[in-house]
């Protein structure tokens, strides 16, 4: 199972998981940075889910 949504091959920090994201959904990486430590910081379990769409996510084509 993936998700069809490709990580970020020029805009990643870990591993383009939250880049890949912003560029689907066409958001400022730098929001949705400062979005995702927000809501890591609540019950939700920011790391786990991370690794989760790391491995989900489709590898960036080089």
């Amino acid at each position: 199972m993936h998700i069809p949504i490709k990580r970020s091959k020029n805009d990643k920090v870990l591993a383009g998981v939250i880049g890949g994201l912003a560029e689907h959904f066409q958001w400022n990486p730098t929001i949705a940075r400062v979005l995702w430590i927000l809501v890591s910081l609540t019950p939700f379990p920011g790391i786990i889910g991370y690794l989760v769409l790391w491995m989900l996510m489709e590898s960036p084509e080089y």
